[in-house]
């Protein structure tokens, strides 16, 4: 797991232009279906946990009433601002906070809570229990992800950029000050624990084509490889990964299968 000397803060810092130009977002039909699930028609609040960008946040807007949107790191929410300017989403409020401080939020009545990728930096099943007191009879915890890793096989062009990324950073993954590993039990079975343990989950595959340096770019959205772990390196290190990957293929078109998992938990 991650060092938990880390602030939430720091765990992204720096990569909100990275995370809002370059992270590919969560399948449209996985929107479609939780609304269909959920009855979503327009009414009731909603609550997105570590919004980073707004990616669940700002599609989200357009079901429901009114969104609560939270994250710890500011630049990300500025991030989420700018987006819903130029969308003209207006009933999304941002807050700069997180998952620990639910209870001390002032919170309305939820229809649901959302999360994305950002749920496992959480402590799941605390959060679960502190949601039971605040989400409506018959709402949800709806979390999105790209899926447990190993679920997909990564693309045959990712060795070189991890190639790069050990060369810079070394071996271990790092995280803010300390340095993380995936959670070994999956969310699925933390909420199976929770008052909100009758599940169903639903994926979706795409492929998506990016350039060498859209490629080289995203690397700088991931807390491993942020702008913060490599410093006045950042610069050099995006060229080489370029670099390595126009080594590996001329052409420069790098394609890759996205996944986007949903799970859906409500009370028994």
């Amino acid at each position: 797991m991650a060092d938990t000397s880390n602030e939430p803060a720091e765990l992204f810092d720096g990569t909100a232009p990275y995370y809002a130009a370059y992270r590919p977002g969560y399948d449209e039909r996985m929107f479609t279906h939780v609304a269909e699930r959920l009855g979503l028609d327009g009414t009731g609040s909603a609550l997105d946990l570590g919004t980073g960008t707004g990616a669940v946040a700002l599609p989200l807007a357009r079901m429901v009433n009114s969104v609560i949107a939270i994250d710890p790191q500011p630049g990300m929410l500025a991030e989420a601002r700018a987006l819903a300017a130029a969308d003209s989403v207006t009933n999304i409020e941002w807050r700069l906070g997180e998952a620990a401080q639910l209870a001390s939020m002032d919170l309305p009545p939820l229809r649901l809570v959302t999360a994305g990728a950002a749920f496992h930096w959480m402590d799941r099943a605390a959060v679960a229990q502190d949601l039971d007191a605040l989400i409506d009879d018959g709402g949800a915890i709806v979390l999105a992800s790209g899926g447990t890793p190993g679920d997909i096989a990564p693309p045959p062009w990712s060795d070189a950029i991890r190639e790069v990324r050990v060369r810079y950073l070394g071996p271990e993954r790092r995280a803010g000050r300390g340095t993380y590993t995936h959670p070994a039990e999956r969310h699925h079975d933390v909420l199976v624990r929770s008052p909100f343990s009758r599940i169903e989950t639903a994926h979706w595959d795409r492929t998506i084509a990016r350039t060498a340096g859209e490629v080289a770019g995203l690397q700088l959205s991931y807390s491993y490889s942020s702008p913060r772990q490599l410093g006045p390196d950042a610069k050099a290190f995006v060229n080489d990964v370029r670099d390595a990957l126009l080594a590996f293929d001329s052409v420069g078109t790098f394609e890759q299968t996205i996944r986007t998992e949903v799970i859906i938990a409500r009370r028994p």
